[in-house]
């Protein structure tokens, strides 16, 4: 299967991936929702809305707080590594993540050839006006006045992050669409395909006339339209697919 993988990526002259929460697993970052995702009691379906920021910040706040210091202490594993490595040879690839966590970056992978659908953990944007602002220091949660505040017009600041009913920014998802329906491969790795709009980028690129590989321990919603589906995790399999690492 990963040689079938591989002659798949070495003919291909555009290849899409889309990487989900399986890919950092294997650094230990956890899922934070799920029944291993209670904070104080608090689920992240309860945490991670527009209602709860409304209704308090502050403890809104304290769980990123908390959660930046738990993916702080993960690094990139080798399947990060790798597809960082694939990027910046191979400039007209993407990859689009449903992740937050940052790894792909930390990686080095070319901020040119990645988009963070689901926003990303260690940035910040206002709740009033259009400012957004890399964030990566320590989150003082103590009370509303120690909360990030927007440098342009003061207003409170809050995660740079799509919460549940909220809609992707459209540019974002509009470029990884594009991407995907000219792309010869489209490369999935851990993602459970059921999270829309993105699990549907490999029936675009499959649509088009192009290979779906998919990567994924499971079998998924995308394993019945893949044209090669291994069943590893991505630390194993996504260097050895690349042909990099």
């Amino acid at each position: 299967m990963i040689e079938s993988a591989r002659e798949l990526i070495d003919g291909a002259e555009r290849v899409v991936v889309l990487t989900g929460a399986g890919i950092s697993a294997e650094s230990g970052v956890p899922t934070f929702r799920g029944s291993g995702g209670l904070w104080k009691s608090y689920r992240a379906e309860d945490l991670a809305t527009p209602e709860a920021f409304r209704r308090d910040a502050r403890l809104v706040w304290e769980w990123y707080g908390w959660r930046r210091e738990v993916v702080r202490a993960c690094a990139p594993n080798a399947a990060h590594a790798a597809l960082a490595q694939y990027a910046a040879s191979h400039p007209q690839s993407l990859i689009a993540t449903q992740n937050v966590d940052g790894l792909h970056r930390a990686a080095g992978t070319p901020q040119t050839s990645l988009v963070e659908l689901h926003g990303a953990l260690f940035r910040v944007r206002c709740t009033r006006c259009a400012w957004r602002s890399e964030h990566t220091g320590t989150i003082d949660a103590t009370s509303s006045e120690t909360l990030s505040k927007c440098e342009e017009c003061g207003a409170l600041a809050r995660p740079d992050i799509v919460w549940f009913g909220e809609s992707l920014e459209p540019a974002n998802i509009e470029r990884a669409f594009a991407e995907a329906s000219t792309a010869d491969v489209c490369l999935v790795v851990g993602t459970s395909g059921v999270v829309q709009p993105a699990a549907s980028m490999a029936a675009v690129t499959r649509r088009a006339g192009g290979a779906v590989i998919e990567v994924n321990p499971d079998e998924t919603p995308i394993t019945s339209i893949a044209t090669v589906s291994i069943r590893g995790t991505a630390v194993e399999t996504v260097p050895a697919i690349l042909g990099v690492g």
